[in-house]
């Protein structure tokens, strides 16, 4: 059995104890993914926006795919590549809080345009 079709099998029962650990320790979460830490933080901020998550959510994401590699142009890729699949209500909803996050208060600077 191949690593994914394990993680999959694992996954789909529920194995308490493989979740967990998934949950509470990022290093054994970011093996198993089998991702290059920028990808794993930018998806993490592709589950933010997807879940409309509360503005201080995304700060510690934020800061994550920074010391990853991840420019702020890569950050804000993730609302333009989230797009399609999660809707404009939802990036529009995201925008801002992910600014905060990158210290760019969007209302501010939109009230300032005004």
């Amino acid at each position: 059995m191949e690593q994914h079709e394990r993680i999959l099998c694992r996954l789909s029962i529920r194995d308490d104890s493989y979740v967990d650990s998934l949950l509470t320790d990022h290093a054994a979460n970011l093996s198993a993914s089998d991702l290059d830490a920028k990808t794993h933080a930018l998806v993490r901020i592709g589950a933010l926006i997807a879940l409309d998550a509360a503005p201080q959510s995304y700060a510690a994401c934020a800061e994550a795919a920074r010391h990853a590699g991840a420019s702020e142009e890569e950050i804000v890729g993730a609302l333009v590549a989230a797009l399609p699949i999660v809707g404009t209500p939802r990036i529009v909803s995201a925008a801002p809080k992910l600014g905060l996050a990158l210290g760019y208060d969007l209302d501010a600077a939109l009230e300032d345009h005004r």
